[in-house]
């Protein structure tokens, strides 16, 4: 698994209370090449979900100082964006 999905699928694991949080963790099992492939696969409502939960997590990483966390995130937002 890609890196950045790999930190995307860690900090998602904290949502799949939330159907739509668990949707998007199950698609995490598929093997994409990369973050591009996996946003491309996403419908509007998964990106909506990830674009909410994102912020508060990459917010989170920066408080605890984790630089490699909040970039490997940031990958991700900026593609849904």
């Amino acid at each position: 698994m890609d890196t950045t999905l790999a930190y995307l699928r860690e900090s998602l694991s904290n949502h799949v209370n939330r159907s739509t949080g668990q949707r998007i963790y199950k698609k995490l099992q598929n093997h994409y090449k990369n973050e591009e492939e996996f946003v491309r696969d996403l419908d509007e409502e998964e990106i909506s979900f990830l674009n909410s939960i994102l912020k508060d997590e990459i917010s989170y990483a920066q408080n605890e100082k984790d630089e490699k966390r909040v970039h490997q995130l940031n990958e991700v937002y900026e593609l849904l964006i």
